[in-house]
């Protein structure tokens, strides 16, 4: 019997750790529950002192995750559902991204929505020449993006080519992603196994002080780009009849029609 969705994850070898994202029938996209898991997984993780490494992957081989699952949206109301959600996720992606480890993304297909801030979430990203990386929201739901969010983004592929993916609602290629600097390397899947296992065994030979030292300068300085809260623009999308509309489309396989309100 296949196993549901979830988040979970296990040693793989010395000090490694692979966390691993599972939902075979949405191309791994993150149910509300696996949020939850993924937050308690990293607590799992940091707390083991042998840990110096975390390899985040979706399970299978078509998929990294495919943003959250949609149908999590149907019972929103209002926009106070939609900030009770941003805050949510937003705990789990801030764990991944506190890990005191570094962590590598292994990025095979998409990697969407949640899926490319998760990985943003992470230090070294690696992908095969298959992954897509961005956000369409602008065509698809009608939501929006934490500020943290962005943040991250920024940082990894620059302002300009993230504003232009998100305004345009187009992903970014591996190679395009591997240009602006978000992917260290691009990797043929044949080659990708051996190439994770190396990496991280050199990430693990160094000092592990050392590691969570730069880790924690790196997210400090992340952390001095975000703004204090972004409620409002959580209750103005979340709670408008075109971000209602959007979620009815995407789950009748439609193109939505917006109102601007």
């Amino acid at each position: 019997m296949t196993p549901g969705p979830h988040v979970r994850w296990e040693r793989d070898g010395t000090h490694t750790a692979r966390l691993t994202i599972s939902h075979s029938r949405l191309r791994n996209a993150l149910t509300l529950a696996m949020y939850d898991e993924l937050e308690k997984a990293c607590d799992e993780i940091d707390a083991d002192d042998t840990v110096r490494v975390t390899v985040v992957r979706g399970a299978g081989e078509t998929a990294f995750a495919a943003g959250t699952d949609i149908r999590e949206f149907a019972a929103f109301t209002s926009g106070a559902d939609g900030i009770a959600y941003e805050h949510r996720v937003g705990r789990a992606v801030d764990r991944l991204a506190a890990l005191r480890m570094p962590a590598i993304a292994v990025v095979r297909g998409p990697a969407v929505g949640a899926g490319t801030i998760l990985a943003a979430s992470c230090d070294i990203v690696l992908a095969t020449p298959d992954a897509t990386f961005g956000a369409p929201i602008g065509r698809t739901l009608g939501n929006c993006l934490a500020p943290a969010a962005l943040a991250r983004l920024y940082a990894g592929f620059g302002r300009s080519r993230v504003l232009h993916a998100l305004y345009t609602a187009q992903l970014i290629t591996a190679a395009q992603a591997h240009e602006a600097g978000f992917v260290s390397e691009i990797t043929p899947p044949e080659a990708l196994e051996d190439r994770v296992t190396e990496l991280s065994s050199q990430i693990a030979r160094c000092a592990p002080l050392t590691l969570a030292a730069l880790k924690e300068a790196d997210r400090r300085a992340l952390a001095a780009m975000v703004p204090a809260h972004a409620d409002d623009l959580y209750a103005m999308c979340y709670g408008s009849r075109d971000f209602a509309e959007g979620v009815t489309a995407f789950l009748a396989k439609r193109t939505p029609v917006w109102e601007g309100r």
